[in-house]
């Protein structure tokens, strides 16, 4: 049939606070015209993140009820285990609360200054780990990731041409590891191609460096793998995860996006002495090595939405939806990052808006318009999140000024997305309108999470 409808059953509601444009504009004012510091009940269509934001499953709950909640050895723990093992292929696995967590205990053994960690795209949360180690986050994202309106099938991909060129200049002295984002979040949740991870695993052979992955969307990438490239249309999802891990060496995770729960992660990996390191940092930090921070069952949740992820129908309806809203906006000439990726649509606020130079921050701008207009929360993912200063103070802008309108698993209907088109459209259409922003509270790292902001006069 052509109509495409959610695989699932409703079996618990929330209700929906609804607010008047005159209400949200104080509310704005009050949050710093931040969307990250408004009150949630305050929200209509939330979109801020897919990140622990999901509807949980009757069989995820039921684990929560029959979890193993002893300090040491829970069962919980070894469905976990084993779960993960399976989709991974690795050899040590170590649970944390959640995926910067695990990030922290990572670059806590193996960044240091003067060290340099490439990627295709570090998220902000991974940066932010990295750089508080005092070493480096690279990016070495291919050219057509870095251009919105190109349509290409893997624009996640990293240049592996750069990589080699980075390994030569830097020194493999000074790279600990290599990793990949799949999808890539920051570039638009454009996937990475199998191809891809294993030219880059070669890269990595060739100099003796680990790659890791930071898996958050392994089950989305993978849907892409099967649907775009060729040789693994008759692929099941669980195999091409296993090929694709089995390229790397270890991997961070955040279960709150692919493992469809509200908290918990994972750092995995095959190196024994290293994983003996981080296990030692987990006991300090999070916890004994076999619940990490967690409960038994938020455990048991996680492995039992690790299952539920690899259902070939859930994904299907997930990317539809998703290019669904792409293929809404599109239509009304709305610029933005296309094809559509994996779990957010992501808008061209540069091209949105273009009488907005970045120093004021066009994503941040229509991030508060969409609010205005129809309490709908989004997240810039531009010059706020990842724009730098020079020596000089001026802004170094990041690559591209996005705003991401990422959509939870399981939470919302077609007549949600129609309402989200709805906003989007108005507000391009009334786009010249929009005014630039700019910062009056900036913390020295994750700055876009508390930052408040003034319009510009």
């Amino acid at each position: 049939m052509k109509t495409i409808i959610e695989p699932f059953r409703i079996k618990a509601v929330e209700p929906i606070k609804f607010t008047t444009a005159s209400e949200r504009e104080h509310i704005l004012a009050d949050a710093g015209y931040n969307p990250f510091l408004i009150k949630a009940e305050d929200i209509i269509i939330d979109l801020l993140t897919d990140s622990g934001t999901s509807a949980m499953s009757a069989k995820q709950w039921a684990g929560i009820m029959d979890g193993d909640e002893s300090y040491a050895g829970s069962r919980s723990f070894y469905r976990f285990e084993e779960m993960v093992k399976l989709i991974t292929g690795m050899k040590y696995v170590i649970p944390t609360h959640q995926g910067r967590a695990a990030e922290k205990i990572l670059f806590s053994i193996v960044g240091q200054e003067g060290k340099f960690i490439p990627n295709n795209t570090h998220f902000d949360t991974t940066r932010a780990n990295i750089e508080f180690s005092g070493a480096n986050a690279v990016d070495l994202l291919n050219e057509d990731g870095k251009r919105p309106e190109v349509i290409a099938d893997f624009k996640g991909n990293m240049d592996v041409e750069k990589l080699r060129e980075f390994i030569e200049a830097t020194g493999v002295e000074h790279i600990p590891m290599v990793m990949i984002t799949v999808t890539n979040n920051s570039g638009g949740g454009q996937p990475v191609s199998m191809q891809n991870v294993k030219d880059v695993r070669a890269v990595c052979d060739q100099y003796g460096l680990p790659l890791f992955i930071d898996a958050c969307r392994f089950a989305e990438n993978a849907y892409f793998i099967k649907k775009r490239e060729q040789g693994y249309a008759d692929r099941s999802i669980l195999s091409i995860c296993q090929e694709m891990f089995s390229y790397a060496d270890g991997m961070t995770m955040s279960a709150k996006k692919d493992a469809l729960v509200n908290i918990g992660g994972f750092l995995a990996m095959n190196n024994e002495n290293l994983a003996m390191q981080c296990r030692n940092v987990l006991i300090v930090t999070e916890g004994f090595p076999t619940y990490g921070g967690l409960a038994g069952r938020d455990l048991e949740a996680i492995a039992q939405g690790l299952e539920e992820i690899l259902d070939e129908d859930y994904l299907h309806y997930r990317i539809r939806s998703v290019e669904y809203l792409g293929d809404k906006l599109i239509e009304a000439g709305v610029p933005l990052m296309r094809p559509t990726g994996g779990h957010a649509i992501y808008l061209d606020a540069k091209t949105f808006c273009p009488h907005i130079p970045v120093e004021q921050y066009p994503g941040q701008s229509v991030a508060i318009a969409l609010y205005q207009k129809g309490g709908v929360r989004a997240c810039e993912i531009g010059s706020v999140m990842f724009g730098k200063y020079d020596e000089n103070g001026q802004l170094v802008p990041a690559a591209m000024e996005l705003v991401r309108l990422a959509i939870p698993r399981r939470v919302y209907t077609q007549s949600h997305i129609d309402y989200v088109a709805e906003v989007i459209i108005e507000v391009f259409q009334e786009r010249e309108k929009l005014r630039g922003v700019k910062l009056t509270y900036e913390a020295p790292m994750l700055r876009h999470f508390t930052a408040r902001f003034a319009f510009v006069e």
